[in-house]
């Protein structure tokens, strides 16, 4: 490794240490490589030529502190991302869950969006329910949390308004029904609004085992999609505890498409889709 290289090194595990104790921010669990490429990204935005430039620059601007976090939290969001996978959840997995609640007199279903972004993926989840409910299930309701360790982007989420890219994905139907446009930005009704609990939760935080809203768990599906990716085995572990200790009895995790069950964990899962990252939990 040439000396140009570990001084490159050096200065970005400095300014992940300074973004530690400035913000809170514990980078350990994250995949270097992507830490590294997103640092680059600042640099090559303000024009940079060096990580030491950086640091320094860092060090004596505040909103740099929060530009660096966004960019290392960053996750890529749209309505109804993979549909099909939208689909076999519309048609198969939420239906069969409803009807093992009804027949047990279960009137509540709870869904956990972890690594939610700007909410794309439960208010998706939301207009798929409350289509289900409405037409077939009256009896039923909802309770959606949405978790992410970016309170930006937990603000962004709340209020439900998204450029006309992110709904591409949404039948005009549905967008014309459970959205009101102006212009360019497309505004989500408060019908669907109100489905969603966000809040920020750390999934390595070791102190807290699911979203405090949800008090104990015990949900019935959890979408924890592109976020395991960007972290290390050991936090990816760490990460599947959380995930299987949430879900109730049978309770149905979805994955991302590049995402599988890891090591230990294979025996507590079964997968239900062959086209699909989406497995039942077993005891």
């Amino acid at each position: 490794m040439s000396q140009t290289t570990n001084h490159h090194h050096a200065y970005i595990n400095d300014i992940l240490e300074y973004l530690h104790q400035r913000r809170g921010f514990d980078s350990s669990g994250y995949r270097p490589p992507m830490l590294k490429r997103r640092i680059g990204n600042r640099l090559a935005k303000l024009n940079m030529d060096s990580h030491q430039e950086y640091f320094d620059y860092l060090k004596s601007h505040e909103d740099e502190l929060t530009a660096l976090q966004e960019v290392l939290t960053i996750n890529i969001s749209r309505f109804f991302r993979n549909t099909y996978i939208f689909e076999y959840i519309s048609k198969h997995l939420l239906p069969e869950i409803i009807s093992k609640k009804l027949s047990s007199n279960d009137k509540i279903i709870r869904i956990w969006s972890a690594g939610c972004s700007t909410g794309e993926e439960p208010f998706s989840m939301a207009i798929l329910l409350n289509e289900l409910i409405k037409n077939e299930y009256q009896n039923m309701r909802t309770m959606i949390i949405a978790t992410d360790i970016d309170e930006k982007v937990i603000q962004h989420a709340r209020k439900g308004i998204y450029s006309s890219d992110r709904v591409g994905n949404i039948r005009h139907r549905l967008i014309k029904k459970y959205f009101i446009q102006n212009e360019d930005e497309f505004a989500l009704s408060p019908e669907i609004l109100k489905i969603v609990m966000f809040s920020k939760y750390d999934m390595l935080d070791k102190n807290v085992n699911s979203p405090p809203e949800s008090i104990y768990g015990d949900f019935d599906v959890v979408l924890c999609r592109n976020l395991l990716i960007y972290f290390k085995l050991d936090s990816q572990k760490q990460i599947f505890e959380k995930l299987y200790n949430s879900l109730n009895e049978n309770g149905v995790l979805i994955l991302g498409e590049s995402e599988s069950i890891i090591g230990p964990f294979k025996d507590k899962f079964l997968k239900e889709s062959r086209l699909c990252k989406i497995f039942t939990r077993l005891n």
